[in-house]
This record gives C-alpha cells, sequence and structure tokens, in this order.
C-alpha cells in the first residue's frame, strides 16, 4: 500500500495547460460538452442556448429562455438538448431539425441547477425562493415542489420532491439509482428513484452564512454536489462562513459524506492550508476516479480551479482563471477540462456589450 507522502507526490504530476479560451455575449451557467467533444452547448445569462465549435469558437445561437438559462443537457446517442433557466421553464430542442420540440413549465420560481442521469433518461431540476418564515429568518416552507425529475424523453414528471428552499444542487448517482440535492442552510437529502423514498438526510454548517454587515439573511449554501464514482459517498462545495455574505469573502469550502452510513458522517474536507477566499460553484470527478475538480469565483485566495486527490482529499493542482466559473466538465476521455463562466459585465460601447461569457479549455495530464 503506498505511503500517503508517495501517493501525493505522484499526483503532482496531474497537469492541466491552457489550450484555447472561446468567447460568448454573457456569462455562461451551464455547460455540456458533445460525445466527441466538437461541440459544446452552452446556458447564458442573456437567456440564449448557444451552440459552439469546440475548434474554432464560433457559437451560434439555438433558442432562448425568457430569463436566464441555468443548465443545458445533451441526451447520449441522441440529437436532443434539454435546458432550464430562471422561467421555470424546460426545454428541449431537436439539434437536427433546428427546433424546440416541447416545453414544459416545471417551477413557478428559478431552476436554479439541473441534472441528467447518466444513461440519459431522467432530467432533474431544483427551485425554491428563499423567504423568511420566521423572527429568525430561517427559511419559510416551500409554496411548490423544490425538486422536480422528469422523463427525459415524453417530458412527464416522475417524482416531486419536498425539499427546504432555496435548493441550489441537485446530482444523479452514477448507477442512476439515487438522486441528491442540496440547498441554502446546508441540508442534503437523498431519494431512491425507483421508489420515490428519501433514505438520506443530513445537515452541515459549512456552507452557510448569516450576515450580519448590509444585508441580515441568510446567504451561500451548497451550490454544487458529486456523488463518487462508486456512489458510496457525496461531495458538497460552497463558500464557508463568512462576516459580510455582500462581499464573496468566504472560505473555499468542499466535504465529504458517507451518505449510506447512519447520520451520514463527514469523511474529509478541504484541508485549512489549501482552502482561500473565495466560491466554489462546481464539481467534477475525473474518469480515472483518482482525483476531482472544483471550479468558482475568487475573493482572496490564490486559485479557482483546484484538482484534489480524491484519496487523500489534498490540493495537487491549482490556477486561476481570473473570471468566475460557473461549471467545470470533463470531456469523454479525461484529455480536456472545460470551465464556463463570465468575467464582469463590461460597459456598453456604442450600444452594444462586449462578449463577457467564457469556457476555458485546458488539456489533462495524469
Amino acid at each position: 500500500m503506498k505511503s500517503l507522502r508517495k501517493r501525493e507526490s505522484e499526483m503532482q504530476a496531474v497537469k492541466a495547460e491552457q489550450a484555447k479560451i472561446l468567447k460568448l455575449p454573457s456569462t455562461v451557467l451551464g455547460l455540456d460538452v458533445s460525445a466527441d467533444a466538437s461541440h459544446l452547448y452552452a446556458a447564458c445569462m442573456d437567456g440564449g442556448v448557444y451552440q459552439v465549435d469546440a475548434k474554432s469558437g464560433d457559437s451560434t445561437p439555438l433558442y432562448k429562455h425568457e430569463s436566464f438559462a441555468s443548465g443545458v443537457h445533451v441526451l447520449p446517442q441522441s440529437t436532443t438538448l434539454i435546458s432550464a433557466g430562471y422561467d421555470g421553464a424546460v426545454i428541449w430542442y431537436d439539434l437536427a431539425a433546428k427546433k424546440s420540440i416541447r416545453t414544459v413549465p416545471a417551477h413557478q420560481f428559478w431552476s436554479w441547477q439541473s441534472a441528467l442521469s447518466a444513461d440519459g433518461k431522467l432530467f432533474a431540476s431544483v427551485t425554491g425562493q428563499y423567504r423568511a418564515g420566521g423572527i429568525k429568518y430561517e427559511p419559510a416552507p416551500e409554496t411548490e415542489p423544490s425538486v422536480k425529475v422528469l422523463d427525459s424523453e415524453s417530458g412527464k414528471t416522475i417524482h416531486e420532491f419536498s425539499h427546504v428552499p432555496s435548493v441550489q444542487a441537485v446530482a444523479f448517482s452514477p448507477d442512476g439509482q439515487y438522486l441528491a440535492a442540496g440547498n441554502l442552510m446546508g441540508e442534503t437529502r437523498v431519494w431512491e428513484l425507483s421508489t420515490g423514498k428519501q433514505v438520506a438526510a443530513w445537515t452541515t454548517p459549512g456552507f452557510t452564512s448569516w450576515g450580519i454587515i448590509k444585508a441580515h439573511c441568510y446567504q451561500g449554501g451548497i451550490y454544487s454536489l458529486a456523488f463518487s464514482p462508486d456512489s458510496e459517498s457525496i461531495l458538497a462545495c460552497g463558500i464557508g462562513p463568512m462576516r459580510d455574505p455582500n462581499a464573496g469573502n468566504g472560505r473555499q469550502t468542499w466535504q465529504r459524506f458517507a451518505w449510506k452510513q447512519k447520520g451520514a458522517p463527514k469523511t474529509a474536507e478541504i484541508r485549512e492550508g489549501d482552502a482561500g477566499g473565495g466560491h466554489p460553484e462546481s464539481l467534477a470527478f475525473h474518469l480515472s476516479k483518482e482525483f476531482f475538480v472544483m471550479a468558482g469565483r475568487l475573493a482572496q485566495g490564490k486559485w479557482n480551479t483546484g484538482f484534489f486527490d480524491d484519496k487523500t482529499g489534498a490540493l495537487v493542482h491549482s490556477f486561476d482563471t481570473k473570471a468566475r466559473l460557473t461549471k467545470a466538465r470533463f470531456n469523454a476521455d479525461g484529455t480536456q477540462l472545460f470551465l464556463a463562466g463570465g468575467t464582469g459585465q463590461p460597459k456598453a460601447k456604442d450600444g452594444n456589450y462586449p462578449s463577457f461569457g467564457r469556457v476555458f479549455v485546458y488539456n489533462i495530464a495524469w
């Protein structure tokens, strides 16, 4: 068995070399990659869903949501896209026919985040508006189901699950048996999809802040969830506790939970020396199962993209893209990493806004 020091030394061989930067009209909130990585699909702040040529960087607008487009997913072995947005709608689009084929009004409020099961059969979306429910500013009960699971072929609702709003993160297990969702208050719930039964629930205070400066309310929460490749544990990431949530200067944070065990004990978290100031928004496991990536936006830290050894939790590689990152995606063979996001919105020039959406493309070696 390798010693901890030897393993961490070997993991230092993970390298990420920037290959190109692709520009889009506005910040990219959701991203997916075609099976051959020739095209990217971007859900953007301007409501548009774009097809991007990964080689040339040319982008083509396909269709629009009535508000921010927050997520987009390519159905495997298909020409169909599914997207969700802050208009609460889920839209199906046929790439071959070049037309929208279905719109489902899934939520009365925003779709914060969405996910597609590995086999492409199920689509999940989470929603909810944080409103004070009492004198302690605890969240008011949901006014609609916070978690919805739809059949990706028909658009039919399969499950409606209750949670505490706002629910900002959702993930399917790799084996397709479970769905997890995390909220503003640091609570994660897991459901068995074959039965619709809730099988786990726990709360961690590590992702939620009470604003004592400027804004007296809860802010932060769990922004991304990812099951481990064997589906036995769940990673959560977000922004750690801070005195001034509006400043966005909390601690870069991830935690791991053995969710199948009683009480879902926390088994690992980011090391003290590895974390800086910032707001992680996305997690992605590499197909090698040896490491995962956490990406987001930077405050007073040194990096906004970190690579972590899956066994030890050590930070083994990092860099700063100088932009907010909202989504991290690897291509099918793990040789490329796509980081979606945007720079600060610029001022208009001659009535037009310069493009401030970004997709950073990195070549990965390990």
